[in-house]
């Protein structure tokens, strides 16, 4: 045995014919699973509660934390639910929120079942494209949904000439929840698309035995092994559609639709006089609803067992053939990826090298590269492009190998703490990314000196606010994997002597490595295109793509955003492009 090794282990001589387990070296008396199960609590204890101590102890003081004699008050809470149009705000942000879901799963769900398990034409090819829509931000979306769709769009001026009148109203919740749940229903089809890749196929084989055809497996095996991905991205898809600002602010404000976001943003930050009582009163609300959220989450998939289908020896997914049904789903995944994503995103694309794009002129007589010279000639346009990479490649690796910890802790170990663990991943989904901005704004404004100096204005903390604002979405896309995995992976480990941390570096890590890079390229994506944090924790040098974006388009330069957004779209592709052909060879060995 090398020296190396021993430094690690240390192993007595075994008498004949008896097996001697390696003794891991504890730290400070604490055995090494231990002490990383603690640490991990510790890191999302202090992540979670940083933003929110600070806005719960300001929904219940009478004035702002930055003024002394603070005194203790429901004031904030009474002003909130009595407030002449809050009802009707929570009523328009329960149906956008609920509507955004269902058809986010309407779309994703058959995409994912048809794509991976089906043989469908160009599935591959339809499979990425899947996810182009959450390439770029609902803000950037919806801008390009408004240039194609909106009333002055491109498509609505031509049916309004054909028809006389355009049958759709982009300025509505339902308009509002059609474009959000495009944007959200990629989070769906990778959570569905992850599970599905790893399923024993043993299962439909056993159904195919009894004389079940390719429908009846769907809907009897495949789709009902879903629940976890389902259950999982519903929560976030929600909880996101409660919290999200862009789309709202686009499409409600013309017409006077508040949401809870826009009720936020109107009555609190965008005032002269800002109500910080009031905006602590509703995060706090916020959290309420989504910890009843994910408890019903908890209660459903409290049976997590009966979703395990890859065991110690599990055969590779059998592709299902549906006959005449393919071609029905491949012209819905097209409509869905035609109008939903395609059109959009090159309306986006071509407005970036046009001086204007208007029906009423043809655009190619228009056709400019000063949109893109502005952005690249300016240095705080050019520097808030470099920032997002750096904050979105950080916070991708970071991020990701912390959701790892968690699901294994939560869901793979005997710590007294797990649930407790699992609860903390999640809470984020509970707080918008302008109360996370302001909640860290006041935590490194109270923190000791040296960690303000660290903190304030700096990269640092935006890689903290965006990626806690991108753990749920690892913490979801990990989770079912990890349920899926059978229990006798971990005893067979531990009965050859291996610790918890052995058990996972040497098979549970394997088996995980394509969820782990799904992982890396959702919280990449999530990073790159966040912005709302940054309103209140960036500088003039540390500004982002989604607050230079902001600021353009409340300039009315709808050019330079198409030209930032062009940008954000061609790093995000590149990012996943390298990201699957270096793991390309992981996935086929998988």
């Amino acid at each position: 045995m090398t020296t190396s090794t021993r430094s690690a282990t240390e192993v007595r001589p075994a008498k004949p014919g008896e097996f001697e387990p390696p003794r891991y070296r504890q730290f400070l008396g604490v055995r090494r699973d231990n002490l990383i199960q603690y640490l991990t609590l510790g890191v999302l204890a202090v992540l979670v509660l940083a933003p929110v101590v600070p806005i719960l102890y300001q929904s219940v003081v009478d004035r702002p934390l930055y003024e002394a004699g603070g005194v203790f008050t429901l004031d904030n809470y009474v002003s909130l639910f009595t407030d002449a149009g809050f009802g009707t705000v929570v009523w328009n942000t329960a149906k956008f929120a609920i509507l955004t879901t269902v058809l986010a799963q309407l779309f994703a769900v058959p995409m994912a079942i048809l794509t991976v398990r089906a043989k469908l034409p160009f599935g591959r090819l339809i499979g990425g494209g899947m996810q182009w829509p959450f390439f770029i931000s609902s803000l950037l979306l919806g801008f390009g949904w408004i240039t194609m769709y909106g009333p002055a769009g491109f498509f609505s001026v031509q049916v309004r000439q054909l028809l006389g009148f355009v049958p759709w109203n982009l300025y509505s919740i339902t308009g509002m929840a059609l474009t959000e749940a495009v944007a959200l229903a990629p989070i769906a089809y990778i959570f569905c698309v992850n599970v599905l890749r790893r399923s024993d196929a043993s299962l439909e084989s056993a159904a195919q035995v009894c004389g079940a055809g390719p429908l009846r497996i769907l809907f009897s095996v495949v789709v009902p092994m879903l629940r976890p991905p389902v259950v999982y991205s519903s929560v976030l898809i929600m909880s996101m559609s409660i919290e999200t600002l862009s789309v709202p602010l686009l499409y409600g404000a013309p017409v006077d639709i508040q949401v809870f976001s826009t009720f936020l943003y109107t009555n609190g930050l965008q005032s002269i006089d800002p109500d910080y009582g009031i905006l602590g009163a509703a995060s706090a609300l916020i959290l309420l609803v989504t910890m009843v959220l994910v408890w019903s989450q908890a209660k459903l998939l409290k049976n997590s067992k009966r979703f395990v289908s890859v065991r110690g020896k599990a055969t590779r997914p059998r592709l299902l053939e549906l006959g005449p049904m393919k071609w029905v789903g491949l012209f819905f995944i097209a409509i869905y990826l035609i109008f939903g994503a395609i059109i959009p995103i090159f309306g986006l694309i071509f407005r970036s090298f046009t001086l204007v794009l208007t029906p009423l002129r043809s655009p190619f007589s228009t056709l400019t590269f000063d949109n893109y010279q502005r952005i690249f000639e300016y240095e705080a346009y050019r520097q808030s492009i470099v920032n997002s990479i750096v904050i979105a490649v950080v916070g991708a690796v970071v991020i990701s190998f912390l959701a790892t910890l968690a699901v294994l802790v939560s869901r793979r170990s005997t710590f007294r703490f797990n649930k407790v663990v699992e609860y903390l991943a999640l809470a984020p989904q509970a707080m918008p990314g302008l109360i996370i901005g302001i909640g860290f704004f006041w935590a490194v404004a109270y923190a000791p000196s040296f960690i303000g100096v660290l903190l304030s204005g700096t990269l640092w903390i935006l890689v903290i606010a965006f990626g806690l604002r991108a753990l749920p979405s690892a913490y979801g896309n990990l989770a079912p994997v990890i349920m899926q995995l059978g229990a006798e992976l971990d005893n067979a480990a531990r009965v050859s002597g291996a610790d918890w941390f052995r058990t996972f570096t040497r098979i549970l890590a394997k088996l995980i490595a394509p969820a782990f890079a799904g992982a890396m390229v959702l919280v990449f994506v999530t990073m790159i295109k966040e912005y709302s944090p940054a309103i209140f924790l960036s500088s003039a040098r540390t500004n982002v793509i989604g607050t230079t974006a902001l600021e353009l388009w409340t300039q009315g330069n709808t050019g330079s955003v198409a030209a930032l957004a062009t940008v954000q779209i061609s790093l995000t592709a590149v990012f996943v492009l390298i990201a699957n052909r270096l793991l390309k060879g992981h996935k086929e060995n998988a």
